[in-house]
């Protein structure tokens, strides 16, 4: 059985054998890989993770040009003014730039976005880049959400 989730009841099922595969972010996956529980392929993202700087990427190994990664974003009520907006971006960029905050990051195997890909503009774009990028793929394979 093949299957794509996050978390812990997936992952126990995984460890029983209930499910063959599992696709997990790398900071979640990495103490079942360390601890021999699971064995992993490869992680999903262009670059290795730099907690797990062994494991080869999925384009190391041949799916060239392949590259999902997770992101997180903060998403603000349409109309949103923009003096809130540029408050709330300053102070996470300014959070995310903070060493406590890259340390925290590191451990948890996530890569904070570049600080020239931070702002409302680029997110905007960003978004719509991922609706497209995604589409063809969910619809050629009849997925729906339940």
């Amino acid at each position: 059985m093949f299957l794509i989730a996050v978390g812990g009841p997936a992952s126990n099922d995984l460890i029983g054998g209930q499910i063959d595969y599992l696709c997990l972010n790398v900071g979640g996956a990495a103490p079942l890989i360390v601890g021999k529980q699971v064995k992993a392929i490869a992680t999903l993202s262009r670059n290795r993770s730099p907690i797990m700087p062994d494991l080869p990427t999925a384009h190391e190994q041949g799916l060239v040009d392949f590259d999902v990664v997770t992101w997180t974003a903060f998403f603000l009520p349409k109309g949103a003014p923009p003096e809130v907006v540029k408050k709330l971006n300053d102070a996470t960029s300014r959070a995310l730039d903070t060493p406590a905050t890259k340390t925290r990051l590191h451990e948890l195997g996530v890569t904070a976005v570049a600080p020239e890909h931070r702002s409302p503009e680029y997110l905007a774009k960003f978004v719509v880049d991922e609706i497209a990028r995604w589409a063809g793929p969910i619809k050629a394979n009849g997925l729906q959400v339940d």
